[in-house]
């Protein structure tokens, strides 16, 4: 595993335990540089105001924030080392609340806790007790001399620190433009329940995969392999949108294509993606 980000402790009441702060996520993006199309030299990016056109030096650049439009007020680091919270290296918990009062749009990046030396005992105590009662502890951390918000929980045998939004930070949904009640029929509500029921499965992670990005490296493969060539690629049709004109036909026909993907008659666009990634890597044996 990489190295702790921070190690610290988790604080509430009297109790103290030691622990290491872990990302518990990967991003695995491709990365991608610009490139001069004549000689495929890489292209930099400068600083460069708006008002003249000209590239600004590092020691010309200040930060400053737009409280009108067009207007700034400038902040140098000495204002920004008065906000400064003390990095106290403790995940301090300040309330513990059932799990499913918390609406999941709350949770945003995870984190694992790890035991450090003398902790366990307290640490499994903890971690035994929030799973027992199914509850979170709510805390507040201090990373990098930013607060947050963050939800101390049990998952796969370790404790879980997952930053939260705060309350302000989430749109409120007053704002759209939902319906408020729509005219559904009995049928067509036993329709969307049966088809909901028929395509309705265990979790399962390993299950859903990134398409997007396993065709992306397809490709990238077939332009490394044919010298940086141009691929000549077959049109595909892009499939028409349903007109909803009869919703209970809608929904039947959808029935009647989820058992037929449950029985194997479907094939997703993973599926034949990789069937055309394993014949084009036999063919090139």
């Amino acid at each position: 595993m990489a190295r702790a980000i921070w190690k610290g402790s988790i604080s509430f009441g009297l109790v103290n335990i030691p622990i290491g702060l872990y990302p518990a996520t990967r991003k695995e993006d491709l990365k991608f540089r610009l490139l001069r199309k004549a000689d495929l030299s890489p292209v930099n990016y400068k600083r460069v105001a708006e008002k003249d056109g000209k590239e600004v030096p590092w020691d010309q650049i200040v930060k400053g924030y737009e409280y009108e439009k067009g207007k700034y007020v400038v902040l140098k680091e000495e204002d920004f080392q008065r906000v400064d919270l003390e990095a106290t290296q403790t995940v301090d918990i300040l309330d513990f609340v059932e799990l499913d009062d918390i609406d999941p749009i709350y949770f945003y990046k995870p984190y694992y806790l790890e035991p450090q030396k003398g902790g366990d005992k307290a640490y499994t105590l903890l971690r035994d007790s929030l799973k027992q009662k199914k509850k979170v502890g709510i805390a507040k951390v201090v990373i990098k001399t930013r607060e947050y918000l963050a939800g101390v929980k049990p998952a796969d045998g370790a404790l879980v620190l997952e930053l939260m939004h705060f309350a302000d930070e989430l749109v409120d949904t007053g704002k759209l433009s939902l319906p408020k009640k729509a005219d559904v029929g009995k049928r067509e509500l036993q329709m969307a329940t049966a088809l909901i029921d028929s395509m309705s499965a265990k979790w399962d992670p390993e299950k859903y995969k990134d398409d997007y990005r396993e065709a992306l490296m397809h490709v990238i493969e077939e332009k490394v392999e044919s010298g940086g060539k141009e691929i000549e690629e077959k049109p595909r049709k892009a499939e028409k949108p349903t007109k909803v004109i009869d919703l209970v036909k809608v929904l039947q026909q959808s029935l009647e294509q989820s058992g037929g993907s449950r029985s194997g008659g479907k094939k997703t666009a993973a599926h034949r993606h990789r069937a055309a990634k394993h014949g084009h890597h036999k063919k090139a044996a």
